[in-house]
């Protein structure tokens, strides 16, 4: 990436004032000098919620936020793992900091919509392993630890739970950050408590039999959050208007014509590069990071004047909020309404069979709040057993949130309303 850098380990036990919990601190030099990388300051300029902040206007907080929260929520489960005589040296708790700390830094800008379209094949978590190891490397190998926490190749497995499991601590921001920040009250859980509640049995990370009904009120919260945040029908419709700008802009690229766009952006936008392109070529990893919110949107507001009349048509939409309608069922929907409905938007744009999709879509999304079949929550019994909570709760209701719900999609233009 440049130059090698100097680190100083002076001065560097910082005090960050978060709007969630308060004084967050920074933990010693190397945690400092991992938030002050380019890497991860890029991530002040990725939202965490990508689109929603059309639907909810306070929702433009910065994976930077998240990833500070999470890092947060971890040093407060280290200590009270710890007042309950788990051993977690001070080696440990550095690299669980570390892991949880970089966890989400290999997004990209709106990151799953680039997922279905510029960076396909190449998911966010693997990207997060390539520039961990580049780390990794800068860093005199003094994350290797971390990394190991990670990518669960540790020998402490309650350690990677805690970055990446069902109650990881991943989760448990996200959620509270994200109720915040929407103002969707259903998201509020209480991390305290349920950190408290954290113990560790045979090696695996559980909650004392207390904790259960914290628990349950964290897992209905998760899927309440899903659909009134995460896939609320206008963010859906949203993310869907993204997809197809990108999309386009794609065909228009290959196509040879010119567009406006960051040498990053367009590097992407004329190329496609899989998992071993970012793996072996330094120069696209090179370029993914220096992508965030900012080329993304500032393309778009010039490609309102492209002369592709389909590009330009759906950047004006973005930018002026001019989104399609998204119904969602729970039964799929009649074959002769979805036949119609495509008629009516190819003759109203004036669209041949290969256009219509990036107005019209039929989809189908789902919600499992809880999957007791992955990587379960554990129960500590009273008793010492350990019981998976599904099947522990009184009430059935983790039972209920275990079922996975499925809702049937039709996108369309609002152009084109549903005959009643």
């Amino acid at each position: 990436m440049g130059k090698e850098r100097v680190f100083d380990p002076h001065n560097k036990k910082k005090i960050i004032n978060d709007p969630v919990y308060g004084f967050i601190s920074v933990p010693d030099a190397l945690i400092y000098d991992l938030i002050a990388h380019p890497y991860f300051q890029r991530l002040r300029r990725i939202k965490q919620l990508g689109m929603s902040q059309l639907v909810y206007p306070g929702a433009i907080h910065t994976r930077f936020h998240h990833a500070l929260g999470a890092m947060h929520l971890m040093q407060l489960a280290i200590e009270s793992l710890r007042g309950k005589d788990v051993s977690i040296t001070t080696e440990e708790e550095q690299g669980a900091l570390i892991a949880i700390l970089l966890h989400d830094v290999g997004h990209g800008p709106y990151s799953h919509s680039l997922e279905y379209t510029l960076v396909k094949e190449v998911n966010h978590e693997r990207i997060s392993a390539l520039l961990m190891d580049r780390l990794n490397t800068e860093f005199d190998h003094r994350l290797s630890l971390g990394i190991a926490i990670f990518n669960n190749r540790y020998s402490k497995q309650f350690l990677h739970q805690l970055v990446s499991s069902q109650l990881d601590m991943d989760r448990l921001d996200y959620l509270m950050r994200d109720s915040f920040y929407t103002g969707v009250s259903e998201g509020v859980v209480s991390n305290q408590r349920i950190i408290k509640m954290l113990t560790v049995s045979n090696d695996r990370l559980a909650v004392e039999e207390k904790g259960i009904y914290s628990i349950e009120k964290f897992i209905v919260a998760r899927r309440l959050m899903y659909w009134q945040v995460y896939l609320h029908k206008t963010v859906v419709s949203a993310e869907r208007l993204l997809i197809s700008i990108l999309n386009r802009a794609r065909f228009c690229a290959l196509r040879g014509d010119e567009l406006f766009g960051s040498p990053a952006f367009r590097k992407f936008l004329y190329n496609h590069y899989d998992y071993a392109a970012f793996a072996n070529q330094p120069d696209v990893l090179d370029a993914f990071v220096k992508l965030d919110d900012y080329d993304i949107m500032g393309a778009i507001k010039v490609w309102m004047e492209h002369p592709d009349r389909i590009l330009s048509d759906l950047c004006r939409r973005a930018v002026y909020r001019n989104l399609g309608l998204v119904v969602l069922a729970n039964d799929p929907f009649p074959e002769k309404e979805i036949a119609d409905l495509r008629h009516r938007t190819a003759g109203f744009f004036k669209l041949n069979d290969d256009e219509i999709a990036y107005y019209f879509q039929t989809d189908r999304i789902e919600n499992h709040a809880y999957n007791k079949d992955v990587d379960g929550i554990d129960m500590l019994s009273k008793s010492g057993e350990l019981v998976d909570l599904a099947e522990a709760s009184d009430s059935g209701a983790l039972l209920a949130q275990s079922v996975t719900i499925t809702k049937y999609v039709l996108y369309y233009p609002k152009e084109l309303r549903r005959s009643k």
